[in-house]
């Protein structure tokens, strides 16, 4: 159902913006660390580029704000004209965090220690190993203390949101049901498959020797599959895809969205199904097919929980808004980017 793409850029708006951006945040001195590889010069003054009440705001937390904005959004590419105002959004985004994060420091939040504990375990197990893990920090310039304190931010924040900045909010049948009716592509489900593959890539330069062997693997495989051989573990030792490392798994896709050649080769199996040796410009493919969805109109009583949670955070993300706004009215914040 396409209202996913909605949804998710309403928790972004909220959660993204103001939260995850706080993992950049600076109330305490342990969150003071420069990039890696970035370190200050011996006797260097950190630049403070905005300070809320008494916090400080530094062109390190900005850049590692930017960063961890770019790491959320893969592709992003700011033009050198456009990158001062990319960089005041941003540095906008963390006053309005850190005025949150100041506002729920007023309540009291039983067992947060605990609870940013069990969070920060839960967000370890989105990586496939403590390597990577570490990895994902380094990348956007945080460590192992950094990140709890960030968690411990986040879920203030949270708290702050659902407890008295967005209290009470509540969505009616009757705005459920207006949505649903004067949204209505939102609700067409396209047929969609759901593929596995393994992936003997080919470089774009790469010679017809080169081409041959990796054909020849491919069909090597092919045939070891076409034995009984399991699909997942060939994938995982052999596919040059990322997606290898989930057993060639791909997830659902819709026509229009891979490469033409994958994708007729891919809708031409019936679940369960085997293809040959499919070349593209990436190199030579082996598809199995594991589900496919037809299409469908998706009936307001199957979309009525994603429709409320949509409008309940578009109501949120408002409520965030006005309240941020108040409270940069008695606050002193000073722009010094």
């Amino acid at each position: 159902m396409s209202l996913v793409r909605p949804l998710s850029k309403s928790i972004a708006v909220l959660f993204t913006s103001l939260v995850f951006l706080s993992a950049c945040s600076h109330s305490s001195s342990n969150l003071k660390a420069p990039l890696p590889n970035a370190q200050l010069s011996p006797g260097a003054v950190e630049k403070t580029v905005a300070r809320v009440n008494d916090t400080e705001i530094t062109a390190t937390e900005l850049k590692r704000a930017e960063k961890i904005l770019a790491a959320n959004k893969p592709g992003l590419q700011i033009p050198p004209f456009l990158q001062k105002e990319f960089e005041m959004q941003v540095l906008n985004q963390m006053i309005g965090s850190e005025l949150l994060f100041q506002a729920s420091q007023k309540l009291v939040i039983k067992d947060l220690d605990q609870q940013a504990e069990a969070k920060l375990a839960e967000i370890k197990k989105g990586f496939p190993d403590a390597d990577g893990y570490a990895k994902g920090l380094l990348k956007v310039g945080l460590d192992e203390k950094m990140m709890l304190d960030s968690t411990r931010r986040d879920l203030a924040i949270a708290y702050l949101v659902s407890s008295k900045v967005a209290n009470g909010i509540a969505v009616t049948e009757d705005e459920i049901r207006k949505f649903y009716e004067q949204n209505p592509a939102n609700f067409h489900q396209e047929e969609q498959m759901r593929a596995s593959h393994i992936l003997i890539g080919v470089a774009d330069k790469a010679g017809a020797e080169e081409k041959k062997a990796a054909r020849d693997k491919a069909e090597k495989l092919h045939k070891e599959l076409a034995n009984g051989a399991d699909f997942a573990k060939l994938a995982r030792e052999n596919s040059t895809c990322p997606s290898g490392s989930q057993g060639g798994d791909l997830g659902f896709f819709g026509k229009g969205k891979l490469d033409p050649q994958f994708e007729q080769a891919a809708f031409a199996l019936e679940p369960g199904g085997l293809s040959g040796v499919v070349e593209t410009h990436y190199g030579y493919h082996i598809i199995k097919l594991v589900e496919r969805k037809h299409a469908e109109e998706i009936p307001l009583s199957k979309a009525r929980t994603k429709i409320e949670e949509y409008l309940k955070a578009q109501k949120t993300n408002a409520a965030v808004e006005v309240f941020v706004g108040e409270a940069r009215k008695s606050a002193k914040i000073d722009v010094l980017l």
